[in-house]
């Protein structure tokens, strides 16, 4: 009975809606993933499973530098259990509104497009577990732009190709 429901449950969040660019757009504000994240930047989020249990709550202090071309995020993540972990991504402008970037534990390239006040963002990784351990996931990544300060962040989780949580965050430039 629990595997059947747990069965159900997880068909069910496979089914719920996800952001789109076919959407209405929410405000006229214009997102420029340069302009944002040049600077210092905090942002606060947690990860939720696909049940609804809050695993992991985070904050990350961002340095962001852009050079005309590439954008380099040096992220350093503290959790609440006191661990932590940086991820450097060099993101590259490839069109108007189009990016590519890197990290380590990335897999292949990821593939970003502005649209708007938005910004959608996907690639798999490979996530560290506290015990040395890694989980390859996969996000699709949705940003909007609140106001020329503040961006808001979710992102659905997958792994082998299963809805298995979203995180949720919030970047604050400094």
């Amino acid at each position: 009975m629990r595997i059947a429901l747990t069965a159900m449950l997880l068909f069910l969040a496979a089914c719920t809606g996800k952001p789109s660019f076919d959407d209405e757009p929410l405000s006229t504000r214009q997102l420029n993933l340069e302009e944002f994240f040049s600077g210092e930047l905090v942002a606060y989020g947690q990860f939720q499973d696909v049940l609804g249990t809050v695993r992991r709550r985070f904050e990350v202090e961002i340095e962001g530098t852009w050079d005309g071309k590439t954008l380099r995020l040096v992220e350093d993540f503290v959790y609440e259990d006191g661990s932590t972990e940086q991820r450097i991504w060099t993101l590259e402008k490839t069109g108007p509104d189009s990016w590519r970037g890197t990290a380590p534990g990335v897999i292949g390239v990821a593939e970003g497009q502005e649209n708007g006040d938005r910004f959608n963002w996907r690639y798999t990784i490979d996530l560290p577990l506290g015990d040395g351990e890694k989980m390859r996931v996969s996000f699709d990544d949705w940003m909007w732009l609140l106001s020329d300060d503040r961006l808001f962040n979710k992102a659905y989780m997958k792994r082998y190709g299963l809805d298995i949580g979203d995180v949720v965050i919030t970047f604050e430039k400094k």
